[in-house]
């Protein structure tokens, strides 16, 4: 089932946008990626007020790796390690990292989203958050006592979308082995929440698109488009 949305794309448009894209992407030897791109107007996001920078969950797994860090330690730690977690840093390895910028900045660039227990979140961001939080990617604090395997579940389901200096918004959200439906309900997940970030809703919108790696753009129609 489709989401409520509030601007006025609906579902229809949407379907016949992900066939045309379908029809029109050579095939190639690869999984390719499905992006989507909203382009903006009268927004001049060259002020800040303007800018926008969202952490979208989406209904559906992207179909790329998405690799996730969780900073626990004891049980929670050992809970994150069966839940899949990537890498689980503790206590003692994230105190041996302070100041090591080399390394912050590889973990940064290693891992897509990050989780940290609410005790370890003070440590966390004396170590990481000059090195994580112009990245937009500071972890998510989380009880000790959480569903660490949903949470992990959850954070391999989220994809950032910010504006980068232009009117511009783009995010994965699929591959093209995904089924019609999964690619437009993790569409509907990013328009809604971006229309709702915009002061004048769809009004800011000049126009979005869809396109996979390797095909042209195509167009999905807005509403009297």
């Amino acid at each position: 089932m489709g989401l409520n949305l509030k601007m006025p794309v609906d579902r229809r448009s949407l379907i016949e946008a992900v066939k045309e894209l379908r029809a029109k992407t050579p095939k190639k030897n690869f999984k390719q990626s499905i992006e989507l791109i909203i382009n903006l107007r009268d927004v001049d996001v060259s002020k800040a007020e303007n800018r926008i920078q969202e952490t979208i969950e989406l209904p559906h797994q992207i179909g790329k790796k998405v690799n996730v860090c969780v900073f626990a330690s004891g049980d929670a730690a050992l809970r994150a390690r069966r839940a899949g977690a990537d890498v689980v840093l503790e206590r003692e390895e994230i105190e041996s990292l302070m100041g090591d910028k080399k390394r912050q900045r590889q973990i940064a660039k290693r891992f897509d989203s990050f989780i940290a227990t609410a005790p370890l979140m003070p440590l966390v961001g004396r170590v990481f958050g000059a090195i994580l939080g112009p990245r937009g990617k500071m972890p998510t604090p989380v009880p000790p006592t959480v569903d660490i395997e949903r949470e992990v579940e959850r954070h391999r389901r989220l994809v950032m979308v910010r504006t980068r200096g232009q009117p511009v918004l783009s995010c994965r959200v699929g591959t093209e082995d995904m089924s019609d439906d999964e690619l437009i309900d993790n569409i509907e997940a990013v328009l809604s929440r971006i229309e709702g970030k915009l002061k004048r809703g769809i009004k800011n919108i000049a126009s979005i698109y869809i396109k996979a790696t390797m095909g042209p753009p195509v167009k999905v129609k807005i509403g009297e488009d």
